[in-house]
């Protein structure tokens, strides 16, 4: 709702107690999911890598070993050419661009507003730092955004795939621009 409240459902007591006990099997999954949470917070927050690798699927995927890594770019131009090179260099599997992303920031104390490409960029998590250097070393803005975030599902074919056409420069100790 633009500027208002969402509206407010009151219920009486024995309403109430019957729709949490509704929602308290649908919840389970989610709460069983919380409880691993501090953990994982605890291990990232300390450096640390997990104290165990996750388990390989059934598929033979390790949850994780596959990131999406996001970067915004001024221009398709600049996207392009910077996706082109990192596919060329077996940084990423492959690269999407996703055209006229409004982002709204704040910058040396001012809030800005600009029109901007996203690329979203599929490769192994191994390869992240490489990529971010890389992506850095060539990037046109002062901070260049890279974040990525671990995969931990999804279409086993295609993801094998994304390792595979990596995995020369995971196998080589560095990778130069």
């Amino acid at each position: 709702m633009r500027g208002g409240r969402a509206p407010a459902i009151l219920l009486g007591g024995g309403a109430a107690l019957l729709l949490s006990l509704l929602w308290m099997p649908a919840l389970l999954p989610v709460a069983s999911r919380l409880l691993l949470l501090p953990r994982a917070l605890l291990s990232m927050a300390s450096g640390s890598p997990p104290s165990q690798p996750p388990p390989a699927s059934s598929s033979g995927y390790v949850p994780g070993s596959v990131s999406a890594a996001f970067v915004t770019c001024p221009n398709e131009k600049v996207a392009k050419e910077i996706a082109r090179a990192v596919v060329e260099k077996r940084l990423a599997a492959c690269v999407n661009l996703i055209p006229q992303i409004t982002s709204i920031y704040e910058w040396k104390g001012k809030i800005e507003e600009d029109n901007e490409v996203l690329m979203m960029i599929k490769t192994q998590s191994s390869l992240v730092p490489a990529l971010t250097d890389f992506v850095r070393s060539v990037h046109p803005y002062e901070v260049a955004e890279v974040i990525a975030l671990p995969v931990e599902q999804g279409n086993s074919p295609y993801l094998h795939w994304v390792r595979q056409v990596t995995e020369s420069v995971s196998d080589s100790s560095t990778v130069l621009p």
